[in-house]
């Protein structure tokens, strides 16, 4: 009976190997009394089902974008707020009086103009914040007019001093207080603020001392210079008028006209605009 019962095992799985791979069995085989094996242990005998792999297509996600969530929202507005820059405001003009001369005084964002000219001495200054970065485009090309053309004549003329900040002003001003006090500095350097360097409309040139004015350059320069649209700033006889000792070689940018007008009339630009340079 033991025996019979093996052979019957064995045939029952030789049916469902069969039945799997699809090969037909002698009818002999398929006897249903051959087959009594129990539940258990068909699942014993039996393989797992293989299946080939099928190739799936992705799943294509939905061609409407979820909602922002609300931090998602709040996140991109303050992103957005951040790359936007204040408008820039109005500058702030207004007219505070009128020169000797007749020309308006202006002030714009605290920066003075007489008759259209920018304005910087000792009776008119500039904000510390005002800072062009250097020479004026205008005053740059105009005094490489005026290089080229005394080199023209076998003359050398350069720069040797142009755009100076309020901070480097600053230094340079409180170094001569403390080597010659602030009286004799102040013939001879302008408080910070004061400074027309700071305009970035002037320049030295070639040498600080008096005695360039004697020199071919200095001579050329003087007589020249207004051709440029440049004015010797300080000259020696008006001392009481500019404020500033002669400095010859101080050159001021003002335009080719007023310069051609202040040079016809031998007259500073202090007398020019009908302004007054005195500190209070």
């Amino acid at each position: 009976m033991e025996t019979e019962r093996i052979i019957a095992y064995f045939l029952c799985m030789l049916l469902v190997l069969a039945s799997r791979s699809g090969v037909i069995l002698p009818c002999a085989l398929q006897d249903d009394e051959l087959c009594e094996v129990s539940e258990a242990e068909t699942e014993l005998i039996t393989e797992p089902e293989t299946t080939e792999p099928t190739e799936t297509e992705p799943e294509t996600a939905d061609e409407t974008e979820p909602e922002p969530t609300e931090a998602e929202t709040v996140g991109e507005t303050e992103e957005y707020v951040e790359e936007v820059t204040e408008p820039e405001t109005e500058p702030i003009s207004y007219v505070v009086g009128t020169s000797s001369a007749g020309y308006p005084i202006e002030r714009v964002d605290g920066i003075t103009y007489v008759g259209g000219v920018l304005i910087a001495n000792k009776s008119y200054s500039l904000p510390s914040w005002y800072n062009v970065g250097g020479l004026t485009p205008e005053t740059e090309a105009a005094f490489s007019e005026l290089s080229s053309a005394a080199e023209l004549e076998g003359l050398s003329i350069y720069c040797i001093s142009g755009f100076r900040s309020y901070q480097t002003q600053n230094s340079v001003y409180w170094n001569y207080v403390s080597a010659d006090g602030a009286e004799l500095a102040d013939t001879y350097s302008a408080r910070p603020g004061h400074s027309e360097h700071q305009t970035g409309l002037a320049l030295d040139v070639n040498s600080l001392y008096t005695s360039f004015g004697d020199t071919a350059e200095g001579k050329w320069l003087a007589e020249h210079c207004h051709e440029y649209g440049f004015i010797i700033r300080y000259p020696a006889d008006k001392v009481d008028i500019t404020g500033y000792m002669y400095e010859p070689w101080h050159i001021r940018y003002v335009g080719k006209y007023i310069a051609g007008q202040i040079k016809a009339q031998g007259i500073c630009l202090e007398e020019y605009l009908g302004i007054t340079s005195c500190y209070e």
